[in-house]
């Protein structure tokens, strides 16, 4: 029992990362990284896109043994138009690293389209696989010999699904979304080593106000949920002249963070930002600071149609 109560716990400290509706990665940046939290965004700017984004949490984190290390996270997102049937196309793929335990999801999705006077509803669902990895190798128990402390790598992959709605105005956008809607769970073949993934709800909603010609702000918010717990990001980002951007964001109860970015390119098809945090509650256990870099392109060509592309400043974020 004591071996067993061990590994449990040690299980337990990994996972719990993504607990407290936080069992799905964080990002500093998400008002930027819609593709990831909301299926219906899929074709929604009118323009193909690939995005980059990397993210070093609790950057200079090391455990006490071999066993773990800082989290990191990268996700490649990519969203396309398809005109002829007024809808879109997109996808994701994510890699989530905590110390021995690792996660990977690819999910792939479609978005239909309506016009709603000037602005634009979307209706979108998402479909893929979830995996779940576990290097018990990195793991040190006090003693040996307990069939729950297995060796080597275990990995295990479950079927996962999404569904949203997205609203795009010219200065208002709006999102609700539900992923893990089949509940996925991991068990490495001990229902003592269960872990599910519960349904999470994310709200995300944001402004823009034009305080100049030039200066255009940003209010942004996000709530996601897994209709147990819930956490609160919100953010304020300022641009100027659409090519230049910085701004703050605040996540409730744990940091508060900087991103500055910028457009390059010729029609600004590619962006650049970069965020920092720094932990405001709960110190102890982790380390202060949290880095985040985004790269973004948008395709000159769209391959799902041959429509004319009339950028508009007001969707390229």
């Amino acid at each position: 029992m004591r071996n067993k109560s061990f590994l449990l716990l040690i299980i337990a400290l990994f996972i719990s990362e993504y607990s407290s509706a936080q069992q799905d990665p964080e990002f500093t940046q998400f008002m930027d990284n819609k593709m990831y939290y909301n299926p219906a965004y899929a074709g929604v700017e009118g323009l193909t896109r690939l995005s980059l984004l990397i993210r070093s949490k609790w950057t200079g984190y090391t455990g006490t043994f071999d066993a773990g290390g800082a989290p990191t996270t990268q996700v490649l997102t990519m969203s396309a138009p398809i005109y002829k049937l007024n809808s879109g196309f997109g996808a994701y793929i994510i890699n989530d690293n905590l110390g021995g335990l690792n996660n990977l999801a690819l999910q792939g999705s479609y978005a239909y389209h309506v016009a709603v006077k000037d602005a634009k509803l979307s209706f979108g669902i998402n479909a893929g696989f979830y995996s779940q990895s576990i290097d018990f190798d990195r793991y040190r128990p006090n003693d040996g010999g307990d069939p729950l402390i297995l060796e080597g790598k275990q990995t295990q992959y479950r079927p996962d699904m999404g569904a949203g709605v997205f609203y795009q105005a010219k200065k208002l956008y709006g999102s609700i979304s539900v992923s893990h809607l089949l509940n996925p769970s991991f068990n490495f073949g001990s229902d003592q080593l269960r872990n599910s993934l519960e349904p999470t709800l994310y709200i995300m909603g944001g402004y823009h106000y034009d305080i100049t010609y030039n200066l255009e702000l940003t209010p942004s918010l996000l709530v996601q949920s897994d209709f147990n717990k819930y956490l609160i990001n919100l953010g304020a980002i300022i641009k100027y002249n659409d090519k230049f951007w910085g701004g703050i964001t605040y996540k409730y109860l744990e940091s508060a963070a900087f991103i500055v970015g910028m457009n390059l390119l010729k029609s600004n098809a590619l962006q650049i930002g970069y965020g920092f945090d720094y932990i405001v509650h709960d110190q102890q256990a982790k380390q202060a600071t949290s880095n985040e870099i985004r790269l973004s392109y948008a395709l000159p060509i769209n391959p799902f149609g041959s429509r004319k592309i009339v950028r508009t400043p007001r969707f390229r974020k």
